[in-house]
């Protein structure tokens, strides 16, 4: 990494300083805060304030990475793919529950606000995704795209990198899928229908709950739940497959929605579906208390009482087989309610997961260059 050599911003920024420990010490003004940060519409309606009521804002901070490389490579059991890419680091959407939070700790910064304000841009993604897929050594498989960190967070409306990441998997013929709580992904159709066409891409879109007001603090700058179904319904009337992950799953919280987010998205045209529990690792676990005592006061006890259960009596337990589902009989009369509403619904009848590698071209592609694209000049 080469945090220091160029940071840009919509505004003016400094650069980062690092803190001691995991960086957990920056969240004195709380980190679900979400009128803290600037306004942005995504298919929700922002109150007007008067000019002495309004609160400071939050503004995203983006800072230059050079990444040595940008392929990840796991043998996860749990996870149904081996390599992904992200083109950011820390992530503006701000869920609360994030796992992903935790990374921004060994950069010296907070799983807290900075996680979500001080954003790290993978610049050479393109250049480096372009010279690893073009290594005769490199065997091509399905590249997850977007996985700890939104590809299409907020300011991808701007830096493009997720779609020049696109644009070489495109112009190779290379498979990949994307999950997103973004209508961002919707820019991108040109590139994607083609692709869909040719049996080279498949989209998930994470809806947590269909209800807004929760929506509102536990994921303040994603697009709402009913922006998303739409979302869905797009993808699927451009022919691209679009599956629905329901992730987190907390109980009392968004659980009861599980079976109404399942049938919504049926309806909008989604043909597959998953789930994950709710995961609390390192710091995500009292971010995410403090966000339930604010928020669900009259249950917090219950929803933790209920998330022990599932984890051995522990917040969190991130043993492979149990740290996506969790365990006992709690976790297995979910999974019941799940498998039982996929079956009426008619989710998951189609294999999912093939996409097709066979046309792959692993001859040198010049990377796309709009010449009326100014963003391209921050970098």
């Amino acid at each position: 990494m080469n945090d220091s050599d160029a940071e840009y911003s919509e505004y003016p920024v400094a650069p980062p300083v690092p803190h001691k420990g995991r960086g957990a010490v920056t969240n004195l003004q709380g980190r679900y805060e979400v009128d803290q940060r600037e306004a942005f519409d995504d298919g929700w309606t922002h109150p007007d304030c008067a000019d002495g009521d309004a609160p400071p804002l939050l503004r995203t901070q983006v800072f230059e990475e050079h990444a040595k490389s940008i392929l990840t490579r796991n043998q996860s059991p749990d996870i149904p793919f081996s390599i992904s890419l992200n083109p950011y680091r820390g992530c503006e959407h701000g869920c609360i529950y994030c796992f992903a939070r935790p990374t921004h700790a060994y950069l010296g910064l907070s799983p807290g606000l900075d996680f979500e304000s001080r954003i790290y841009a993978k610049v050479n993604a393109p250049e480096l995704l372009a010279r690893e897929i073009s290594k005769k050594s490199y065997v091509p498989e399905p590249i997850a795209l977007g996985v700890n960190t939104d590809a299409w967070q907020p300011v991808e409306r701007d830096l493009r990198l997720t779609r020049r990441v696109i644009e070489v998997l495109h112009d190779r013929h290379h498979p990949f899928a994307a999950i997103t709580k973004s209508s961002l992904i919707e820019r991108d159709l040109d590139l994607l229908a083609p692709m869909a066409d040719r049996g080279q891409v498949m989209a998930a879109i994470t809806i947590t709950t269909l209800d807004a007001g929760i929506a509102r603090t536990l994921e303040p700058r994603a697009a709402s739940p009913a922006r998303r179904l739409r979302t869905i319904r797009t993808l699927t009337q451009a022919g691209v497959p679009v599956g629905v992950s329901i992730a987190p799953v907390i109980p009392f919280v968004t659980e009861p929605d599980m079976e109404h987010i399942l049938e919504a998205c049926a309806e909008a045209g989604a043909t597959s579906a998953s789930y994950i529990v709710l995961r609390l690792p390192w710091e995500v676990a009292p971010l995410f208390k403090d966000w339930l005592a604010a928020h669900f006061p009259d249950r917090a006890d219950r929803v933790m009482s209920r998330v022990r259960d599932m984890r051995g009596g522990k917040d969190y337990d991130s043993s492979f087989g149990r740290r996506m589902k969790g365990e006992g009989p709690w976790a297995d009369l979910l999974r019941q309610r799940f498998e039982k509403a996929v079956r009426r619904l008619g989710l998951n009848e189609r294999r999912r997961g093939i996409l097709d590698i066979s046309q792959f071209r692993r001859e040198p592609v010049v990377l796309r260059r709009a010449a009326d694209d100014p963003q391209l000049d921050l970098f």
